[in-house]
């Protein structure tokens, strides 16, 4: 299958999907900007959410910057293809979508409360893609890890799609998912506009509120 041509607007399928590899990327341990680790084991106290948001550079600084987070990095999910390469996401032949992993403690912020990040953060109802990024890896998605994320997920995207309605914005295109396997990305994006303070970032919200998230996780 040819990579020219194609509509990356149109989601592939696991028998055109890409092969990929069996060998995990080489990722660095350590958050550049907090130091934490940025790939288990975590602490036991701590959660983790995957979300999807357009641009990965962007959307990670956004939710290293939210209180009660305490690590994040990028890769991929979503998709297909085991362990792909920048490059092959890109391509549109893995399913993937750029993702950014948020390990949060749940008595320092909720899960409802990253959401809210989430929904503001970006535009939720422009389907494959993201302002002027376009392609099914930069769609808006949800992985959910537990039955209370999902049902999380799912109520905070009714109600913000009843906002987004009131503002006169479309529906929501936001995938709620499952978390298949989360890749983590290659080493150069992982915390990028920390390293490249003045490099691209592509995500910008509605300017639409999101009433939810107003407290923390219960135990």
């Amino acid at each position: 299958m040819g990579l020219f041509g194609r509509d990356k607007a149109r989601m592939v399928t696991a028998e055109e999907a890409l092969p990929g590899r069996s060998m995990p990327l080489a990722v660095p341990e350590d958050h550049f900007v907090n130091g934490h680790r940025i790939r288990p084991p975590f602490p036991e106290r701590l959660h983790t959410a995957v979300v999807g948001m357009g641009c990965f550079w962007g959307a990670e600084r956004v939710f290293w910057q939210t209180p009660g987070v305490w690590s994040t990095a990028v890769g991929y999910a979503g998709g297909f293809t085991e362990n792909p390469t920048y490059e092959e996401v890109c391509s549109g032949l893995t399913g993937h979508t750029e993702a950014v992993l948020v390990v949060f403690d749940p008595a320092d912020v909720g899960y409802e409360s990253l959401l809210k990040v989430f929904w503001e953060g970006h535009d939720p109802t422009q389907g494959m893609r993201q302002g002027n990024d376009r392609g099914t890896q930069y769609r808006s998605a949800v992985y959910w890890t537990d039955d209370e994320q999902r049902a999380l997920a799912e109520s905070s995207a009714a109600a913000y799609g009843d906002a987004l309605r009131q503002a006169r914005h479309g529906p929501v295109t936001t995938e709620i998912a499952p978390l298949g396997t989360f890749y983590w990305a290659e080493d150069y994006h992982q915390q990028y506009l920390a390293k490249v303070p003045n490099g691209y970032c592509g995500i910008g919200g509605t300017g639409v509120s999101c009433q939810v998230g107003t407290g923390v996780a219960g135990d």
